[in-house]
């Protein structure tokens, strides 16, 4: 029976927002619109609270419009959906709030909202409603061809930010920069050095600064630090004019213990799972999902839907995926729980990751999910449908590992370890690889990528130009970290904006002025990205370990010219340097690493060399090249038409 109360506004007045279908949907865990449901809703006269807390005694909306008073504006169960609600008139965007539950165990907690649009400022913890319905997109260009610019056989070069110290803003106070100013100065610059795509560690609200956001309590907040949540729209709209896509890391592996958060959030391990050998991330001190529950499926599937639907992201990498699919991630024997056939894969995260992707894919094909995976699991980027995980790309970790230990070593000792350069060709083409230079290569006392090269001075620039074109003339797309695109010389620090002032030495600008060139021959190239994911676009001509010496052809499959790369990786010049190349004609130096304007020495080809008839390499022509020390040099076969 209605209410008749004659007062319109009372709570009880309101009728329930959930339907007989959102209830059923909740219940099943198939929901695939849960924001729209649950959070905090503004309508005209006030605004609609839900949460879901199955096990609570009772639950109630506090905030600063009923003085934090819990008996002020308690709410209903919503049919057996777990869900709780209420109405509450006159409160407006903008207003504080936290939901007050009475336990299982008979105790009384204060969170913030699961699914709350916003949040307070940390340290403090409150929900802030947020109306985020009605931006002017301006996107609908990007938005219509974006499947293109993801896809496999496009260049894909992301620069990875983290916006709280790309820049910062001195004359402020320090602070950094808002979304609507990393809009204008952040997009510019990314467009000038020719990424095609940012990737922005995690802006789901999260409470301690130093995690970085990997230890996220707000997962349908973007975090207040840089702006509301219209400004983060602002911020990805001028990405997409510019024609650059964004990617968000996403932290569905784990979550912070903290008091306001998730954990036991309605008394119980609602969240969590209740053992810490499956519920607790020992070398974080945090908590896992458990990825069994459908209700948990369902919030976490329903946040990468939502990131995508509501604020137009064109993708996201998925952090720490290893430690998701092994119950003995980073644990002693004994410390974990094997699964039902004894084993150490978690069948639970497995199918939640297969989940998450097919309904991603399903939404909207042409956003990408990327996954960091360190483990041979197979067929991570593969189809579901065939076994797969379903990801589109996957991190190259092992790729990372191995050649940023031969570049570490001198280079007197290099011939020794040939193979780690080489060899991981043989694995390029069983994932989508995406090899990432990422912030974790420059923390922890790791040093900066230019601290980790030996040498002198100029043999550190010269190996790491060296290092930037082999990584840029590889099979797999891209990703680098902000400053390695100018040599920072210090390791990042999070606590303060890059070092822009060493941007300016002549040195410093000349790798980024080589950055910049390598993603402009990335992207005009064909056959250096269409078949990047592909064996026959990739084909050995010389490996040469005792002179540290290497030779590689690049093809896209059809009739564009193909790109031939040697690589010197020790600080002797090569002379008399002969490459076998397919075609005849003459074969232009596209890139010198050694050119002055990157630093270098100036060496080369005068512009290039006319290939001969002798063959060599496997091939039926060949060219006599001068490879300067600690170089790589492009090759393209000139245009003749």
């Amino acid at each position: 029976m209605p209410d008749s109360d004659p007062d319109p506004k009372r709570p009880q007045a309101q009728a329930p927002v959930l339907t007989d279908l959102d209830k059923y949907l909740i219940g099943e865990g198939t929901h695939k619109q849960l924001w729209r449901v649950l959070g905090a809703h503004t309508h005209p006269d006030g605004t609609h609270f839900a949460v879901w807390a199955p096990n609570a005694l009772s639950v109630s909306v506090v905030g600063d419009f009923n003085h934090w008073d819990g008996s002020a504006h308690p709410m209903q169960a919503a049919g057996q959906t777990g869900v709780w609600e209420v109405f509450v008139p006159d409160v407006t965007d903008g207003a504080l709030y936290k939901y007050e539950l009475i336990g299982a165990d008979g105790g009384t907690r204060h969170k913030a909202d699961p699914v709350g649009f916003g949040a307070q400022h940390p340290p403090d913890q409150a929900s802030i409603v947020r109306d985020i319905s009605g931006y002017g997109w301006r996107d609908a260009d990007w938005m219509a061809t974006r499947a293109t610019a993801n896809d496999r056989a496009s260049p894909i070069s992301i620069y990875e930010v983290h916006l709280g110290s790309w820049r910062r803003r001195y004359d402020d106070g320090g602070r950094p920069l808002s979304y609507r100013e990393l809009a204008r100065d952040l997009i510019d610059y990314v467009a000038f050095m020719g990424f095609t795509h940012i990737e922005l560690l995690p802006i789901s609200e999260f409470p301690f600064d130093g995690s970085w956001g990997y230890q996220p309590v707000g997962l349908y907040a973007p975090t207040i630090r840089f702006g509301p949540p219209h400004e983060f729209r602002d911020l990805v709209d001028a990405a997409h004019a510019k024609g650059i896509g964004v990617l968000l890391d996403w932290v569905p592996g784990h979550f912070p213990t903290d008091a306001h958060g998730l954990a036991q959030f309605d008394g119980t391990h609602l969240y969590e799972h209740a053992d810490p050998r499956e519920g607790f991330h020992q070398d974080w001190n945090t908590l896992i999902y458990n990825y069994g529950r459908t209700e948990v499926r369902n919030f976490l599937t329903a946040n990468a839907l939502y990131w995508m639907e509501e604020y137009h992201l064109d993708g996201l990498r998925v952090d720490a995926v290893a430690s998701m699919l092994y119950r003995d991630y980073s644990r002693a024997e004994g410390e974990w729980i094997p699964n039902k056939d004894g084993g150490r894969e978690n069948y639970e995260a497995i199918a939640f990751l297969q989940q998450m992707n097919t309904e991603v894919y399903g939404a909207d094909p042409s956003v990408m999910t990327v996954a960091e995976e360190s483990t041979s699991f197979p067929q991570v980027s593969q189809p579901v449908h065939t076994g797969g995980l379903g990801f589109g790309y996957k991190w190259n970790m092992g790729w990372m590992n191995d050649t940023l230990r031969y570049m570490e070593k001198d280079p007197i000792y290099r011939q020794h370890d040939h193979h780690l350069m080489t060899f991981p060709i043989d694995w390029a083409f069983t994932e989508n690889f995406i090899l990432p230079i990422s912030h974790d290569e420059v923390v922890h006392g790791k040093g900066s990528m230019l601290a980790k090269m030996p040498g002198t001075e100029w043999e550190k620039f010269a190996n790491l130009r060296a290092y930037y074109a082999y990584m840029w003339t590889q099979p797999g797309k891209k990703l680098l970290f902000m400053g390695c695109e100018f040599a920072q010389p210090e390791e990042w620090n999070h606590d303060a904006e890059l070092n822009w002032g060493a941007a300016e030495a002549p040195e410093h600008k000349g790798i980024q002025s080589l950055i910049r060139d390598l993603n402009t021959l990335y992207r005009e190239t064909p056959a250096l990205h269409v078949k990047d994911c592909e064996a026959d676009g990739f084909a050995w001509l010389s490996n040469d370990p005792s002179q540290s010496t290497m030779a590689y052809l690049r093809k896209s499959g059809s009739d564009d010219a193909p790109a031939v790369i040697a690589c010197n990786f020790t600080p002797v010049e090569r002379l008399g340097f002969r490459v076998g190349v397919p075609n005849a004609g003459f074969w232009e130096e596209a890139l010198n690493t050694d050119a002055g304007h990157y630093g270098g020495g100036n060496r080369g080809n005068l512009g290039g060399c006319e290939a001969s008839d002798t063959p060599y390499d496997g091939q039926d022509h060949s060219v006599t090249l001068t490879l300067p020390p600690l170089s790589v040099i492009v090759l393209k076969l000139r245009d003749t038409q």
